[in-house]
């Protein structure tokens, strides 16, 4: 998967909530020593679990998020002479192939608009719930 800025948030939020998983056990283990620190271990464990339902939900943002939005020349010849013609284009994995789809004329839709698209193709290729 491609560097996108959901999945580096989810991977940061992955190492956090390793590390209080860390810290919870070693907590636990001064159970039996500290009064407080099983107190403090399930405060942690909590805590831990929760990031781990924030980096699970940032999954799908981030599988959408990985697509490359690109422009395709296509020249055509005809009687008059050679046009060219530029069309969006948008490629992303879907198992072990990419996956190339056109999103329309360069001419007729702007970036923005063809990445929205893109998007929304992807999560339905892919049985993803589309975001905002």
């Amino acid at each position: 998967m491609h560097k996108t800025a959901a999945g580096e948030k989810r991977k940061a939020l992955k190492t956090e909530a390793m590390e209080l998983e860390r810290y919870a056990r070693a907590a636990m283990k001064a159970a039996e020593i500290l009064p407080d620190a099983r107190r403090e271990a399930r405060k942690l464990e909590q805590q831990a679990d929760e990031l781990k339902a924030k980096y699970g939900a940032l999954e799908g943002a981030a599988r959408l998020e990985d697509l490359q939005v690109w422009q395709m020349e296509k020249e055509k010849t005809t009687k008059k002479g050679s046009k060219t013609y530029l069309y969006w284009m948008v490629s992303w994995r879907e198992g072990g192939k990419v996956r190339n789809v056109h999103l329309g004329s360069c001419r007729k839709v702007d970036h923005e608009t063809a990445l929205q698209k893109a998007r929304k193709l992807k999560a339905e290729a892919l049985g993803l719930s589309v975001m905002p």
